[in-house]
């Protein structure tokens, strides 16, 4: 026996540990019967949450990821491994949805809105209407359908049959068991108008590390995806700041185009008489921006323009210095590391 099969026939057995009996039978006892849609986020948490149904003994009726058309090139990559694990399994494929808007708009994204109506993304004003219009409702209408628009479509069989027999149909939302998404789960019912909610990571207590270990204890190091998120995300901490920088730089420069163009444009709060300067020269001759309440940029309270400019990611005219990629990489991983990320962009996972 060579050494790769060993391993394999090792995490097999290991991944029969991953739950217990009891954490099998509460899944089941929720679950067994019900038509089951997997809101698939494309990271870490929610391909753990598929590899517990699956040990559960669980499938699930139609898994939907809603593509913002702006995820990092290893998301896209990650759902298409994903696909492949799936058709083994015998579960559903993975169906993309996406948010169509009327042609007359002029934009068929997130990142197009905010560049024609000079604005950011709702999250750099403390809203979530981004992620509700581009990423939750494209999932929902997959499912309930729509009757008409350029998001038309019929419902899915699944809707159709749950209405015909006045069933609920659960969604299935991979919020693991950390503070954080606890939190997020606490602000949300159990129960919509449409749809139950069902969180299976916090049923079996898995918190992010733990869905690391079961990933690349079933799946292997490979199948393990960094956090998904829109490359312009306004909850981006410093160290995926340099990240994008160093891995996708040209994705970084549109994020800062996106920011410009609306801290300088008609909308701008940003003025001699408030601020003592406009926000392009508070950018380019300043450290840091005045106190205020009003969101500064991306970054809610920092600008990206003004960080990458005073940590030298970028030059004079905000293109991303090619030339100290390996810096900005080396840098993302010692604040990584402090940040505690679990997810493949950590050199620890990797080794």
């Amino acid at each position: 026996m060579s050494t790769r099969q060993a391993a394999r026939i090792g995490a097999r057995r290991h991944a029969h540990r991953l739950l217990t009996g009891k954490q099998i039978l509460q899944l089941r006892h929720a679950l067994r019967g019900r038509k089951l849609v997997v809101c698939f986020g494309g990271g870490v948490d929610s391909t753990a949450m598929l590899v517990a149904l699956k040990r559960a003994g669980i499938r699930p009726d139609v898994i939907t990821f809603a593509d913002t058309r702006a995820e990092k090139r290893l998301t896209y990559r990650h759902i298409r491994r994903m696909q492949r694990v799936l058709a083994a399994w015998g579960f559903p494929p993975i169906t993309v949805v996406s948010h169509r808007t009327l042609e007359k708009t002029g934009y068929t994204d997130l990142e197009g809105e905010c560049l024609q109506n000079e604005t950011l993304p709702a999250l750099a004003f403390g809203l979530h209407t981004c992620s509700q219009k581009w990423k939750a409702s494209p999932q929902n209408q997959y499912i309930q359908g729509v009757s008409s628009g350029p998001n038309a479509r019929p419902p899915h069989e699944i809707w159709i049959a749950a209405q015909a027999s006045g069933e609920r149909v659960v969604k299935l939302i991979g919020y693991d068991a950390g503070p954080a998404d606890v939190r997020r789960s606490n602000r949300l019912e159990l129960h919509d108008s449409d749809f139950d909610l069902f969180y299976p990571l916090q049923i079996l207590g898995w918190k992010r590390q733990d869905c690391v270990r079961v990933i690349v204890s079933v799946l292997g190091p490979d199948l393990l995806p960094i956090k998904s998120a829109c490359f312009y995300c306004p909850a981006s901490k410093v160290w995926e700041l340099y990240w994008l920088a160093a891995h996708e730089p040209e994705l970084f420069e549109r994020a800062l185009v996106i920011e410009r163009n609306a801290l300088t444009g008609h909308h701008s709060r940003y003025d001699d008489l408030r601020f003592g300067d406009s926000w392009d020269n508070l950018v380019r001759d300043a450290p840091s921006f005045p106190s205020s309440a009003t969101s500064v940029g991306l970054g809610r309270s920092f600008a990206w323009c003004q960080w990458a400019l005073v940590n030298g990611v970028v030059d004079h005219k905000f293109r991303v210095k090619r030339n100290r990629l390996a810096h900005f990489a080396a840098a993302a991983d010692e604040l990584m590391r402090a940040d505690n990320a679990f997810d493949n962009r950590s050199c620890g996972i990797a080794a």
